[in-house]
């Protein structure tokens, strides 16, 4: 019995350093691999690819990589005689949005990255995108990450002024395209004009005679001077028009009716086509919902469409010259507008390059009208395409969308 029982004791023994062993061996492991953590954790930060830095209570930064203390322009010193604190980096403007991540991260231990500005030591603002997380159970303690933003802030900014001299670029050829389509009907714009003027010439002396009568004819008198008006008012008008194309403006985005712009431009161009012996036709939709655009801009794209359809069938010896311009309503609620005309049409293999910047097929032609009215188009949210025209002859046609807030 003396014997079992000492037995006993020994293999109890045994068993507790078995034990002893087993919990060593495992919290000899556990060790390493917080080691191994922390190492991996220390490389992260030390590689300074972003800013990283550890604040303590009162948000005093307790420590932090190479890489933040360059983006804000402090040093090791700095941060040794605990001089930086979160908030006094922070300009006041940004402080409502880290309060709202301070409470993301009281409640829920992290805080979302997101845009912000930091103090340079040389008192300059560096823009930064910031993430942070607290560390467990210690809710004044935690690592934020920091990424410097200057050199994507200078690129989008670089973007943006690139787009602004691209748009106005655009204007100035767009305007210059105005000019050189208004100077090409230069004499039908005349001719336009010079007739109200001859019908107010002709109602002035019509008046002048009425009024030399004894007893003065006043009713006739009246007459003549509501003519005057009238014609007064047209003139008025196609000088107004012109002044709209000619003039240099900022795009608007005005409610417009797709019908009245082609017939202020059938009516600016009724006489062009009436020397080149056109017959001009429209087949105008009565109901269409109205479109956000700029009226000028829309002009232009159906003004260049019908002088181009215009110079096509002008070189023609024989067959009908006609011209077509329709409108309709899209299946997308939208409105698209076509120029027909029965000219010589277009070579297939040209078709694809029409719209192509410089590219002409008439002698002496700059080869940038079609590509300005796509450009118009294009910022209107429409398309505009080319293809042939049945028997013969070509046909342009652009899409705008209705505006949002009309109906059908």
């Amino acid at each position: 019995m003396a014997l079992m029982g000492a037995l006993h004791r020994q293999l109890g023994w045994l068993v507790v350093l078995l034990a002893v062993i087993t919990i060593s061996t495992g919290f000899v492991k556990l060790l390493s691999e917080l080691q191994e953590r922390e190492g991996r954790a220390r490389r992260l930060v030390d590689s300074n690819i972003i800013g990283v830095f550890i604040w303590g209570p009162g948000g005093r930064i307790i420590d932090a990589n190479e890489a933040f203390l360059s983006i804000v322009g402090y040093g090791r010193d700095d941060l040794v005689s605990s001089r930086l604190r979160w908030k006094e980096l922070t300009p006041a403007e940004w402080g409502d949005a880290d309060d709202r991540h301070a409470a993301a991260l009281k409640a829920i231990g992290t805080a979302q990255p997101y845009e912000k500005e930091l103090f340079h030591k040389n008192g300059n603002r560096v823009p930064v995108l910031v993430g942070a997380a607290n560390f467990e159970k210690r809710g004044d303690e935690g690592v934020a990450f920091v990424i410097d933003l200057t050199d994507r802030k200078r690129a989008e900014a670089a973007v943006r002024e690139s787009e602004l001299r691209y748009r106005e670029a655009q204007m100035e050829l767009a305007h210059a395209n105005r000019i050189a389509t208004t100077g090409h009907l230069s004499a039908s714009i005349a001719h336009e004009i010079s007739q109200p003027i001859a019908a107010v010439i002709a109602s002035s002396k019509a008046a002048s005679r009425w009024l030399d009568r004894q007893p003065p004819n006043l009713e006739e008198v009246r007459q003549s001077l509501g003519d005057i008006e009238k014609s007064g008012t047209r003139a008025g008008k196609v000088i107004d028009r012109i002044r709209a194309l000619v003039k240099k403006a900022p795009p608007q985005k005005d409610r417009l009716e797709v019908n009245e712009v082609v017939l202020e431009v059938v009516g600016l161009t009724r006489n062009e086509m009436a020397k080149n012996c056109i017959l001009v036709r429209t087949q105008l939709a009565e109901i269409l919902p109205a479109i956000r655009g700029d009226r000028v801009q829309l002009q232009q794209v159906v003004l260049n469409l019908v002088i181009n359809a215009v110079d096509a069938m002008s070189g023609m010896s024989e067959g009908v010259r006609e011209l077509l311009i329709s409108t309709a309503k899209t299946d997308l609620e939208g409105v698209l507008v076509a120029v027909r005309d029965s000219g010589p049409g277009l070579a297939p293999e040209g078709l694809e390059r029409l719209f192509e910047a410089f590219y002409t097929t008439k002698p002496g032609g700059l080869g940038m009208g079609l590509s300005i009215c796509r450009s118009i188009i294009e910022a209107h949210q429409g398309r505009l395409w080319a293809s042939a025209n049945v028997p013969r002859g070509a046909v342009f046609q652009f899409t705008v969308p209705a505006s949002p807030d009309t109906g059908s």
